[in-house]
């Protein structure tokens, strides 16, 4: 029978280490299948091969990391301009910076993490990051890219020890660790402000933090078991924190706990108050902390965004009352509504805001050509209204007539205070919503028909009951139709400013949609209170916030000529995401995996799914396969198991979700891929090379094999996008000949800047004074980047670049050279047969 190949399966590789947790390679395999792989292996790893092994390990780990942060933090101030999503998250570090109020559709802890980063960093708040394309200038902006470089540049050294642990092979490690090092996707998502390296972090620390416990299996409550434990938790946390697709990896690790539980509960060796033990643990560690850390960014995020900013409207009236600088803030109004008041009416529906009208009309074709209602979110003085008798014309305000309170069943008319033109509904079909009626503005300075007429009534009250301001839950009942004024939420097209449909529903039902609340309220001629009174509680502004956040997300709608995908179009990496728009800048970022390791992890977790099936079947049935052979299909099993359910449970969901999709969804998914095809392609490797009949043989096809992956990884080959074709366009009209203006300085700076869009991790040229000397003295960089003369044609005084098949940039000549010097230092460690 041949021998284990590379000491995957045999001496110390898979022998539980003294004083130390066991890997979970180890605990996969089983203590007898490792034993009986040690005893059959006829060539034992030396004593000098072991005590290199931990050195081999950290040295490894060392490179990985060297080579992560190299290219993570090459050329980090370009482009010196807001790209893509910065717009919106560096805006919100500096609301955290300036502690003004918000509303995101994420949790707040990826935010508060880069407006501490561009604080320390000396960023002071004031870049206002209005657009893509805007210069940065004099702004520090480093501090928040460095940030999220930083923890993007950890990704790879966690996926590395995740590997390592759950396999205890260095090349699959390192084959893992490749992967993601030469993906230009990854690469490029974590040299902005962002929050998915934020998120990707404490993703892949929970995944490693989860691995790392399992291990410990063997040492239940010793110190590095209650370590592991508590940081999974913490990571947990942190993953929510940012964004609530966090809730993927909580769910795995939920999976997790429970198998492993059951297992526990079936050891007839384990009393029940030893069982319970392990259920308090994790009970603690991973509901308890997680929850209690998650508490405690709200807490931190409430209490320092205290002051009123454009986040105000999505809240309820209570909630805004405890910001300081909105109008309810410690202010004092009449606490009963009475016939006169100028007064704001907002909807109990999170984030649909206050009732709205302006000088605007319907278009032809949309029920009647009135005035516009909307809903608007902000606040404005198109959503002041005066509430009057049905009846009457006069002047309520007028001194000498008494102050008469409106009351529950009091029927009104509410009068636009800008426009003078009455709330207004009729029989003609509603704008969006089929079925409701269409509610205007109607009539002349007041005067109109009678529907202008409304029944107020008070949700759960008696009628005659007076309605106070903030806290009287109203209904708006059309006095001619019967129908109820409410929302519906949908967003109205461009005519209707994109603001929220109003409509009447002939459905009477109670929903929040036709809910609303007084809101400001202004009569001279009643009594102020104070509002401090009003003011929730912190489990209540937390209640709240997750409404507001569940239903923006919900409501997310793409923009005018933004590219969006759908969740097939990811793992085959079919179209990319602009990062710097289409205005022209010095420079553009595109986002886009590197083909080879996307369509090899692709074709790997069909590979897993047809190999572990065969594996799963052939244990299932009982056969009798060989020791090393078995040791292999476990970890196979196991360990590609826990990285298959990971990848799953990070991309089949958002086949689910009905709100607008991005490619940079994908990567946590991706993440795991690459991890499963490290993996598994070292365990392919391993049994071809054990299937050949000689050892030394056998061993250099497993190393052979894993080389070639490497260098085919970081020499990535694929054609230019066709959107990036535009980008080397140049006009040479100022120029008498091509050759002239290939030759010319400015074409050079040009081709520079296109560099840049292929690849940010190009070397400089910046001591170049020609094209003829780059493409003459680099030849090998100007492969790389995939610059030729021949490439260009002349058309129309423009030069312009032809999608030829020899234009095909590897990721960057640096790294690429740095890979290929470590290959004489990493071959002879694996071949070692105590290393690998």
């Amino acid at each position: 029978m041949p021998p284990a190949v590379g000491g995957g399966l045999a001496g110390s590789e898979l022998r539980p280490r003294r004083g130390r947790c066991g890997s979970q390679a180890a605990r996969a395999v089983g203590p007898d299948v490792a034993t009986e792989a040690t005893a059959r292996s006829p060539k034992r790893p030396a004593p000098s091969s072991r005590r290199f092994e931990a050195p081999g390990r950290w040295a490894l780990l060392a490179l990985v990391t060297l080579m992560s942060f190299a290219t993570r933090f090459h050329r980090l101030d370009q482009p010196p301009h807001i790209c893509w999503d910065e717009t919106h998250f560096g805006k919100m570090g500096s609301y955290y910076i300036n502690r003004t109020f918000f509303f995101d559709v994420h949790p707040p802890l990826g935010k508060m993490l880069i407006g501490l980063a561009g604080h320390l960093s000396g960023y002071d708040g004031t870049f206002l990051f209005q657009k893509p394309g805007d210069e940065y200038e004099h702004h520090s902006y480093l501090g928040m890219r460095g940030f999220c470089a930083f923890l993007g540049a950890l990704l790879i050294p966690f996926a590395y020890l995740t590997v390592l642990e759950l396999s205890q092979s260095l090349p699959a490690a390192l084959l893992t660790a490749a992967l993601l090092t030469f993906d230009t996707g990854c690469l490029t998502l974590s040299q902005y402000i962002l929050l998915d390296p934020i998120l990707m972090f404490f993703i892949m620390a929970a995944m490693l933090s989860m691995v790392k416990y399992n291990s410990c299996a063997n040492r239940p409550f010793s110190a590095p078991w209650w370590l592991w434990l508590s940081l999974t938790g913490v990571n947990l946390a942190g993953a929510l924190g940012v964004k609530f697709v966090g809730l993927f990896i909580i769910l795995q690790v939920g999976w997790n706990t429970v198998s492993d539980l059951w297992h526990l509960f079936g050891d007839l060796s384990l009393s029940m108050v030893t069982v319970g033990k392990h259920l308090t643990a994790r009970i603690l560690c991973l509901i308890v902390l997680p929850l209690a850390l998650y508490t405690a960014t709200y807490a931190v995020h409430f209490m320092v965004l205290n002051r009123s900013g454009p986040g105000d409207g999505f809240f309820s009236s209570a909630f805004q009352a405890r910001l300081s600088g909105n109008n309810l803030h410690n202010a004092s109004i009449p606490e009963h509504l009475a016939y006169g008041s100028v007064i704001t009416v907002k909807s109990a529906r999170m984030a649909v805001g206050y009732l709205h009208s302006h000088g605007h009309l319907y278009p032809e074709g949309i029920g009647a050509r009135q005035q516009q209602v909307t809903t608007y979110l902000h606040k404005d003085y198109n959503n002041l209204w005066i509430i009057k008798k049905h009846n009457t014309n006069s002047d309520p305000l007028d001194p000498s007539l008494p102050v008469e309170f409106v009351r529950h069943g009091d029927v009104i008319r509410l009068e636009h205070k800008e426009t003078s033109r009455n709330l207004h509904s009729h029989y003609h079909e509603a704008p969006l919503t089929r079925k409701h009626y269409q509610v205007t503005g109607y009539g002349i300075n007041g005067t109109g028909d009678s529907n202008d007429f409304w029944r107020i009534e008070v949700v759960n009250r008696k009628f005659g009951n007076r309605i106070k301001v903030l806290r009287s839950r109203i209904r708006l009942i059309h006095l001619v139709t019967g129908c109820v004024l409410g929302s519906s939420g949908k967003v109205l097209p461009k005519w209707g400013w994109e603001q929220l449909e109003v409509t009447c529903t002939p459905y009477l039902k109670e929903t929040l949609n036709s809910i609303w609340n007084v809101e400001d309220h202004i009569n001279p001629k009643l009594p102020n209170i104070s509002l401090d009174v009003l003011q929730p509680s912190f489990p209540e502004i937390m209640l709240e916030a997750h409404m507001v956040m569940i239903r923006g997300n919900n409501g997310l709608k793409p923009k005018d000529n933004e590219f969006t995908s759908k969740p097939w179009h990811w793992p085959i990496n079919y179209q990319g995401l602009r990062f710097s728009g289409i205005n022209d800048t010095d420079f553009r970022v595109y986002l886009l995996g590197n083909p080879v390791v996307w369509w090899l992890n692709l074709l790997s977790i069909a590979l897993y799914l047809l190999s572990g099936s065969i594996f799963a079947v052939a244990l299932q049935r009982g056969a009798r396969l060989p020791a090393e052979v078995e040791g292999l299909s476990q970890v196979l099993l196991q360990g590609g198991g826990q990285l298959l359910l990971g990848w799953m449970m990070h991309y089949f969901p958002f086949f689910l979700m009905g709100r607008i999709l991005y490619f940079h969804h994908y990567f946590p998914a991706m993440l795991f891929s690459s991890m499963l095809t490290g993996l598994l392609w070292d365990i392919l490797l391993r049994l071809c090379a054990w299937s050949l009949a000689s050892f030394s043989l056998a061993g250099h096809v497993h190393t052979l094999g894993i080389l070639s992956l490497l260098l085919g990884i970081a020499y990535r080959l694929f054609d230019l996008e066709p959107d990036l074709l535009p980008l080397f366009q140049y006009n040479c009209r100022q120029f008498s000949s091509p050759e002239d203006c290939l030759s010319s300085p400015e074409f050079l700076d040009h081709i520079r800047k296109v560099m840049l869009v292929i690849d940010a991790a190009v070397t400089n040229v910046e001591d170049l004074s020609s094209l003829e000397e780059y493409l003459a003295s680099l030849g090998r960089k100007h492969r790389a980047v995939g610059v030729k003369l021949s490439s260009f044609s002349v058309g129309k005084g423009a030069l312009s670049l032809s999608k030829a098949p020899g234009l095909r940039p590897p990721l960057s000549p640096r790294p690429l050279l740095c890979t290929c010097s470590s290959f004489p230092l990493l071959y002879p460690q694996m071949t070692r047969a105590g290393a690998c």
